[in-house]
Formats: structure tokens, sequence, C-alpha cells
């Protein structure tokens, strides 16, 4: 395969059947997002985000791209700069991984780390307050830029659906922006109505059923708000997962399964775990790998 630049092969990743993790009575399958280019679910964002600011004369040459971000969107867009020549500033939570941080900076990216305690709320106010200080400052802003949503309804979901034409019984992922979720799920449920879609958030931040936000270890979910980006008007309800159960789930997915994953993927696993029990035999299952487990490597007691 020839390619002209590095974002035309973002997308089109594979669908992995899980095989051990939970029996074979049911169809589990993971999208494997970990495949693209800038190893995550975030590139196909980080470069619609920008073609559309480009298509509408927002985004142009001196612009300078500023992001609040726990980390796979930072890097999504730090890749696609590069490529395309913008100055950008990541603003990241003190708390997101180191490789993270790294990953941004080897695309030359520039970093400003907020307080840990501040949540993704501490890192959006920091955004907002260097784009009045920066000239021809943008900032794209993934938790409620539409481009966020139509990105995985156009592309993500008919990847799903063409994969899957006799259709999918459970969709279980998790919510950072929402905008996976809602591109995803809303595809999913006009093309296969009989769905059930659920939502998984950190035992620590369950603001999506209704309760508090508190800092947490789940790197990429669970921002500390319900995000414009969400849909909940499409979710069948939602599964909540402790640190101990997202970690331990991203190391079984590696050891037996032989898939390397991050924290938030952990968390996907082991909102099916708990789910599965109530789920028929033979139902198909899906959900996401988000990224590589290359990025948390750091990260005490998870691998």
């Amino acid at each position: 395969m020839k390619v002209t630049s590095i974002v035309e092969t973002i997308g089109n990743t594979p669908h992995i059947r899980i095989n051990r993790l939970f029996g074979r009575s049911h169809e589990v399958w993971v999208k494997f997002e970990a495949r693209n280019p800038g190893g995550s679910l975030k590139d196909r964002i980080a470069l619609t985000m920008i073609s559309d600011a480009e298509k509408a004369g927002i985004l142009k040459e001196g612009s300078v791209i500023i992001e609040p971000t726990s980390g796979n969107t930072g890097i999504g867009l730090s890749m696609v700069a590069a490529m395309k020549g913008y100055r950008i500033i990541i603003v990241m939570p003190e708390s997101m991984s180191v490789e993270r941080r790294k990953l941004m900076a080897a695309y030359g990216a520039e970093l400003e780390l907020t307080p840990a305690s501040l949540g993704m709320k501490g890192a959006i106010d920091r955004a907002m307050y260097l784009k009045t200080q920066i000239m021809n400052a943008w900032i794209p802003s993934q938790f409620d830029n539409p481009s966020n949503i139509q990105a995985h309804k156009k592309n993500t979901a008919n990847e799903i659906i063409n994969d899957f034409p006799e259709g999918l019984d459970y969709l279980i992922t998790g919510v950072g922006t929402g905008g996976h979720l809602s591109g995803v799920g809303e595809a999913l449920k006009e093309k296969f109505p009989s769905i059930k879609i659920f939502a998984v958030e950190p035992e620590l931040s369950p603001v999506i059923s209704g309760g508090n936000h508190s800092p947490h270890p789940i790197q990429g979910i669970g921002a500390g708000f319900i995000p414009v980006n969400l849909h909940r008007e499409i979710l069948d309800g939602v599964i909540t997962v402790s640190k101990e159960e997202a970690f331990n789930y991203a190391r079984r997915a590696a050891r037996e399964e032989g898939l390397l994953c991050g924290i938030s993927s952990g968390a996907s696993l082991a909102a099916v775990a708990k789910k599965i029990p109530e789920i028929p035999p033979g139902n198909r299952v899906l959900t996401f790998i988000y990224d590589t487990g290359e990025r948390y490597l750091s990260v005490e007691g998870l691998y």
C-alpha cells in the first residue's frame, strides 16, 4: 500500500475476537484502535477536527493549535500538526503518564502541565487562558466539537457495520469526550435498532451515573463532567469500574489474548466481564482497545 502522508493510514482498524477472557459462550470483539499511526482511537478525531477547521477557514498558515487533553488526543493532534506544519501547545493534567508527554514532545508539541487535583477542568481553564495570550490561536475543543462525533459516525461506525453486517447485540465502551460512543452508537442504533449501548466510567468519578467526581487513575475516561458530545439518550445503562478491575483486565488482555492495551481499555474489558452474566449466550458484544499499553509501562502496578 502506498500513501502520500501518514494521515492516510488512519482508520480501517481490525476487529479482533476475544477468545479466552470470557469463555466461548458469547462473541466478544474489540476494535483494535492501537493500530492507528499515532497509536490510539484519537488519531481519527485529530485529523477530522483539523481538516474541518481548515475547510472552514478557521485554521490557516500561522495558526497555533492549543488543546486540553488527557493524552491521546494530544498525541494525535501533535502528529497531524507536525505533518501539516502547525505549532501546537498541549495542556494536560500532570497525572497523565510520562510516555504520553514524551510522545507529544517527540512530535514537536509544547507541553503545559496542570495540577492533577484540578482534573480536566483545570487543563481546559488553562488552555482557554493561553488562547487569550497567543495570536491566531485555535482550540479544537474535543469535548464539544461536532467534528469529533462525525469522525466516528462517518468512519468508525461504517467500518464496524461493514465487518458485522449481521449486526451486534451490545456496545460497551468508555466515555472520555463522548465522541466515539455518540458517533458510533447513533449509527449502530440506526442500523441495528435492538442493540444495547452501555457507557463505562470510573467508580471514583461516576458523573454519568449521577454521582460526584473525584481524582482517579483510569487515564482516558472519566473527565469529571458530562461532555456536550455525550448523547446520553442513546444509552441503555452505565457500568462503573474500579482501578483494580481496570488494571487487572489490562494485564489479562496482554497475558491471555496477546493484546497490550492501556488502562481505559482494561476498564472496558472489565465492564464487559461485569455485564456478561446478564447477556444471553450467543450474543455478540463489541468494545474497543483504545490505545497501546506501551504508553503506560511507567504506571506503577499496571504491568
